[in-house]
């Protein structure tokens, strides 16, 4: 997420004076491109890994900072949230070995981050949304206490007007909101860095944007979110919905959102984005500026362009343009922020040597992509693959009708990858290793995301959501550690899981979601109907707004109906017999502590609330469930 050092001002004449800052840097970036002053004739390559963190239950373990204090390297360091944090891998230079020998810095520093958080019973995940995330973890005290997460949190929502809304649609729908920011932080990503030219760059960016819908079709991660099968890319509609500032109710009028994929390609310039984002996006972070950046050029030294880089780290773009400066020489790079995290190291290595290869293996006739490729293609790309994966089919150069993506990828691009690999002279073995994975991931169909879907899917037939996420979550690391690439894994089982502490531990963990619920204004009669063709014993009652007021059971209808003998009850109401304001529980609530409520007030089930609202129902026959799959589990044991 970037510089820490950041703060908020409310004072017009400090924004104003950083807000010049900037306009200097642009002029000195502007001066710097016009002397050549940029590093040539060598290409790095680089890497930041984000990672979740789990416990032993296989859920988010808010414990980055005691891992970062135990590990005291500065290769590690904070994200968002308490439970992720990210790794800064060293730059390479973009040749020989470097795709092996970036696999082998990453395992080594992965291995040191599981030893480091066996002391605080954590574990790291690469995945680019944890599954067992819900919104209960999504709190303000698992805000890694950084200045720069707090100022764009609150900015943030004040930029809203209120919460921060997220509508996902796929297989499942997702209607949600949320106090904070902690949105973002459910994402996880892969991001891969490639040194170029300032001669190369607008060809290069434009380039980068053109294959980023079949480069992210091979490689996502991200299917499950809040127990929900959404887009095979999820991370891609939730980042930037979490991070939009636009209200839902002011959406008539076109403003770009901080998030975004580009609107339109480079057409001379890396200044032109610079110069887009400054003109549509309001600064939300400043720091104090300590250089003169166009002083420095007329001395020969080279600005930071501190101010220039710490918006252009507020706008997140897809593929994002960087600056920087080693050896003390200047250079230029392209960030690709698309991929996810995991689903092994070596699917990443292989994700990145793929990205890489297309990179450098630019055909000469696509370098001016403007003259073939309309920019709302490529755009229309990226979101087909987000939503879905491999089984997208692109608009394409060369291509009257659609492609699908197995067929673009294995046919045109693999091999335009490998020449590019060969170019750059990587080692052959690394080559064949890490494209073959890619061509066998693509031809078999079995990206991370379709394994998590498929594990989820045959798991929930026969358990609860909550203990499916678990034993997908766990299969997932499980499978991690072995560390071969995903298309060979077989799918998870429920065992994975762990035993009933990790399963039935919470009242969240085994409650209903799926209810059906009825109004205070409902006629009792329909009511009645309904429960007997379903055969509901129990069902909530709700207002409008979603806030429990009632419940209404059968043996509370029985009694209605003896008690009314004779009388008119045609027009009677739900509202007139329901049980007002019964006894409720949380889905945080233990297991065992809200059966102790059920026997002390003779219960039947228990709504489960959140913030006043209704979010599921525990019955007596939840916990016979419950009791089935334990004496299964001792009977196992005793075997």
């Amino acid at each position: 997420m970037g510089e820490s050092s950041v703060q908020m001002s409310n004072e017009v004449h400090e924004k104003n004076s950083f807000i010049l800052n900037i306009l200097k840097d642009i002029k000195a970036f502007e001066l710097m491109l016009e002397k050549g002053m940029f590093e040539t004739g060598i290409e790095r390559i680089g890497a930041e890994q984000e990672m979740a963190l789990v416990d032993n239950h296989w859920k988010p373990a808010p414990v980055n900072l005691e891992i970062l204090n135990s590990l005291n390297d500065d290769h590690f360091t904070t994200e968002l949230a308490k439970f992720n944090m990210e790794i800064n891998l060293d730059p390479l230079e973009f040749k020989g070995k470097c795709l092996s020998d970036l696999e082998s810095e990453l395992r080594s520093m992965m291995t040191r981050v599981d030893d480091a958080g066996v002391e605080f019973d954590a574990k790291p995940l690469l995945t680019g949304i944890l599954p067992t995330i819900q919104k209960s973890d999504l709190i303000f005290e698992n805000i890694t206490p950084n200045p720069r997460y707090k100022i764009l949190s609150d900015l943030l929502l004040g930029f809203r007007g209120g919460h921060f809304e997220l509508h996902i649609n796929g297989t499942d729908e997702l209607i949600t909101k949320h106090q904070n920011i902690l949105f973002e932080a459910c994402n996880t990503s892969f991001q891969v860095h490639l040194q170029v030219e300032a001669d190369d760059f607008v060809s290069k960016y434009n380039w980068a944007q053109a294959i980023s819908g079949p480069v992210l079709a091979a490689a996502t991660n991200s299917p499950l979110l809040l127990g929900k099968r959404l887009w095979r890319e999820t991370r891609i509609a939730l980042f930037q919905q979490s991070i939009d500032i636009l209200k839902t109710e002011k959406i008539i009028r076109d403003k770009s959102p901080r998030v975004l994929f580009g609107n339109e390609w480079v057409r001379s310039s890396i200044i032109e984005l610079f110069q887009e984002d400054i003109a549509r996006h309001k600064v939300i972070f400043t720091a104090p500026i300590e250089e003169d950046s166009l002083a420095m050029i007329e001395n020969g030294q080279v600005p930071k362009l501190k101010s220039l880089m710490l918006h252009n780290g507020s706008v997140y773009k897809w593929n994002r343009p960087c600056y920087g400066i080693m050896n003390g020489k200047p250079h230029l790079r392209i960030e690709n922020r698309l991929l996810p995290s995991g689903p092994t190291v070596v699917d990443e290595i292989a994700n990145t040597a793929f990205w890489l290869g297309l990179m450098k293996g630019i055909p000469k006739e696509y370098e001016n992509i403007i003259d073939k490729m309309d920019f709302d293609d490529a755009k229309t790309n990226f979101i087909k693959a987000a939503r879905m994966g491999l089984g997208a089919q692109f608009t394409w150069i060369g291509h009257e009708k659609m492609i699908p993506s197995h067929e673009l990828i294995c046919k045109e691009l693999l091999p335009m990858a490998r020449e590019g690999l060969n170019k750059a002279n990587i080692d052959k073995k690394d080559i064949d290793k890490y494209l073959e994975i890619i061509e066998e991931r693509v031809d078999s169909q079995k990206t991370g995301s379709q394994w998590m879907v498929d594990s989820f899917s045959r798991l929930k037939k026969d358990v609860t959501i909550d203990e499916a996420l678990v034993a997908t979550t766990a299969g997932l690391y499980n499978r991690q550690k072995i560390g071969k690439p995903a298309h060979t894994w077989d799918l998870a089982v429920l065992k994975e899981g762990g035993s009933w502490v990790n399963r039935y531990r919470f009242i969240g963990q085994i409650m209903s979601t799926d209810l059906f619920t009825v109004s205070e204004e409902d006629l009792v009669n329909l009511v009645t109907n309904i429960m007997d063709w379903r055969n509901f014993h129990q069902v909530p009652v709700e207002n409008s707004k979603g806030e429990l007021k009632g419940l209404i059971s059968s043996d509370l209808l029985i009694n209605f109906y003896g008690t009314s003998f004779g009388k008119d009850i045609k027009n009677i109401t739900i509202g007139d017999v329901m049980i007002a304001n019964p006894i409720t529980v949380k889905p945080g609530t233990k297991t065992i502590d809200a059966l102790k409520i059920m026997r002390k007030n003779d219960l039947k089930c228990l709504p489960v609330i959140e913030e006043k609202k209704l979010v599921g129902i525990v019955t007596e026959y939840d916990f016979v469930k419950i009791c089935h799959a334990l004496f299964e589990e001792l009977e196992g044991t005793k075997a």
